[in-house]
């Protein structure tokens, strides 16, 4: 039987370049459908990556109770001051404590592929010890702004997506006037932000307090001791969440949405790619029903037929599948592209067409293959032998 089945595909395939338009149809249409499925979720992956390489395991964030973002959190100045003097903050080797209260305000700059209208993007005010809070931050060109001036930092991923943001350029702001004085690196969200110093944002903005504060935690169990010193204090109303849950919580209806959005588009595309396989196998098994026959009437049997058909619809959805994962890699990988994230401004990031994407791309691939060639595969199979000879 396995000699039969080898022998019959053989001939399947070197047939398959004289068949080149039904075959090339299978190809792109599976293609087709990798590519746009792995694109989908390699955006989703690279905002997640995004999102939770920003989390630290030991920081925590403190915002306003009921808060589900920066964004929409704040406190006063005093209120600040006393969630830094809580237990449960880790003390720096020069004897202060861990802890940045920062603000976020919503700032606007043209973006370079609009430069009409302008888009949402995040300013941070810090404090100095913002910068000791992410061991990940550096400085890659020009120099941190200087405390009391107004002078910004420039996250590097904002700009490839915003126009204006480079070393030596004025940026305007509520009427204020900016310097932009360095470029710094974080390789997570925060590198799609502009920072400045908090005293100086504070009177631009008119605010006279935060969005939160960021604190390291001291210990294993610094987090539980600072949630229940806070939550025991009258005086604040605040919620405490682990960094890295904060920012894993910020993408969940992003992932959500394109979770859906992959799944129904590829449901679409794969149920045209399934008509588009049935419709080139059944004409590939009528242009070779005389062979069949033949196979039939000098002893091969008919599951090595039904097998070889299948192997061939196969071949042909791994090929499309392969070519599709490459489109993906090529034009999509590393892609950076800006979108909104959960406090409405911009966030930037690079598509991530990981293995597991690939991988589950061409699983569907030959699903489609296996779905769309086994009736012909069937229909091959059981060939009336006679008929078909004399109808040749």
């Amino acid at each position: 039987m396995l000699k039969q089945i080898g022998a019959i595909t053989a001939i399947n395939i070197k047939s398959i370049p004289e068949r080149w338009a039904s075959s090339l149809v299978i190809v792109v249409g599976l293609a087709g459908v990798v590519a746009v499925f792995t694109a989908l979720l390699a955006m989703r992956a690279g905002f997640e990556s995004t999102l939770k390489a920003s989390g630290q395991p030991d920081e925590a964030m403190v915002m306003r109770g009921g808060s589900d973002s920066e964004i929409n959190s704040a406190f006063d100045r005093d209120s600040s001051d006393l969630i830094e003097q809580a237990p449960g903050i880790r003390v720096g080797a020069d004897g202060k404590r861990l802890a940045s209260a920062e603000m976020m305000v919503i700032a606007e700059l043209a973006r370079k592929d609009d430069v009409k209208n302008g888009a949402n993007i995040t300013l941070r005010g810090v404090q100095p010890a913002a910068f000791a809070l992410r061991p990940q931050f550096k400085i890659v060109e020009g120099r941190s702004f200087t405390p009391g001036l107004r002078e910004l930092i420039v996250g590097r991923s904002v700009l490839r997506q915003f126009q204006g943001a480079e070393p030596g350029k004025r940026v305007r702001m509520r009427g204020s006037d900016w310097t932009v004085v360095g470029i710094f690196e974080t390789g997570d969200a925060y590198e799609s932000e502009l920072w400045a110093d908090l005293n100086v944002a504070r009177t631009t903005f008119s605010r006279s307090g935060s969005s939160s504060v960021l604190v390291a935690l001291d210990g294993a169990d610094g987090l539980d001791k600072l949630k229940k010193a806070l939550g025991a204090d009258p005086r604040v109303s605040v919620d405490v969440i682990r960094q890295q849950d904060y920012f894993s919580g910020q993408t969940k209806q992003f992932r959500q949405t394109i979770g859906v959005l992959a799944g129904v588009v590829t449901a679409i595309m794969a149920l045209g790619a399934i008509f588009a396989a049935l419709n080139s196998m059944y004409a590939a098994v009528a242009t070779r029903s005389k062979e069949i026959a033949t196979l039939r009437a000098i002893g091969f049997g008919g599951l090595p037929v039904l097998v070889s058909v299948m192997i061939e619809s196969l071949l042909l959805a791994l090929v499309g599948g392969l070519i599709g994962a490459l489109i993906a890699i090529l034009l999509f990988n590393n892609l950076s592209v800006a979108t909104l994230g959960q406090s409405f401004t911009q966030v930037v990031f690079n598509f991530q067409v990981t293995p597991v994407l690939v991988v589950r791309g061409l699983v569907i691939s030959i699903v489609i293959g296996m779905i769309g060639g086994l009736l012909p595969a069937i229909r091959a199979a059981r060939l009336p032998v006679v008929d078909s000879l004399r109808a040749a």
